[in-house]
């Protein structure tokens, strides 16, 4: 089995454990870490063994939904850092997981963030309330920095994703390539942005309950 998957297992693992001793109500999992550390990949196969190997219905809710538009960002002269901290909506986020979290309504609709077009789609999926795992991804979710410091309160079970320096730039590098970006662009987006992002969130986050090194 491979590393990464081993790792989705021990988080579905505790997922579904944290839910039976939480009463069979809902719970949220939160998994963190830098832009390009496989936080994605580690989420979406997560849910997948909770949902097959468990037996138990969860959901994937990535916090990129949560990103300024693009004009927004254009207004607070913040286009070309789109990924910092203040780009996006942390306390719109807050407010959508406490509202998941009470599983009150028979479905929420929740965005979605489209990186074919860079953009976040308002409604772009439907959680039902029979849903009893969330797993959230995302890179502040356990960020210290106000206001996103009262997100970990939320969340039932917490993991950070640990990558090296060296492995995070070639994997950044690989992303901006695979979409077609000339070697200046892929350059100034990681040396400029994406690094220097990530590296701030490995700085700025607080201790989860679980490190994953995805090397």
């Amino acid at each position: 089995m491979r590393k990464i998957d081993e790792n989705a297992q021990k988080i579905a693992k505790i997922a579904v454990q944290r839910f039976a001793e939480n009463g069979g109500r809902r719970v949220l999992i939160a998994i963190a870490g830098a832009p390009g550390s496989g936080k994605s990949t580690l989420a979406e196969r997560a849910v997948e063994a909770i949902n097959n190997d468990h037996y138990l219905e969860a959901a994937l809710f990535p916090m990129d939904g949560y990103h300024y538009d693009d004009a927004v960002l254009e207004q607070m002269g913040r286009r070309l850092y789109k990924g910092a901290i203040d780009t996006f909506d942390a306390h719109g986020l807050r407010h959508m997981l406490k509202r998941l979290k009470a599983n009150e309504d028979d479905i929420i609709a929740v965005p979605v963030f489209d990186r074919s077009i860079e953009i976040a789609r308002a409604g772009g999926n439907l959680i039902p309330q029979s849903t009893k795992i969330i797993v959230c991804e995302g890179n502040y979710l356990l960020a210290r920095q106000a206001p996103w410091d009262k997100l970990k309160e939320i969340f039932d079970f917490t993991v950070f994703v640990d990558v090296d320096e060296d492995h995070l730039r070639q994997r950044l590098q690989n992303r901006w390539r695979s979409y077609g970006l000339d070697p200046t662009e892929i350059r100034r987006k990681v040396e400029e942005n994406d690094l220097p992002n990530g590296l701030a969130i490995v700085a700025g986050s607080a201790e989860p309950d679980l490190h994953i090194e995805n090397n």
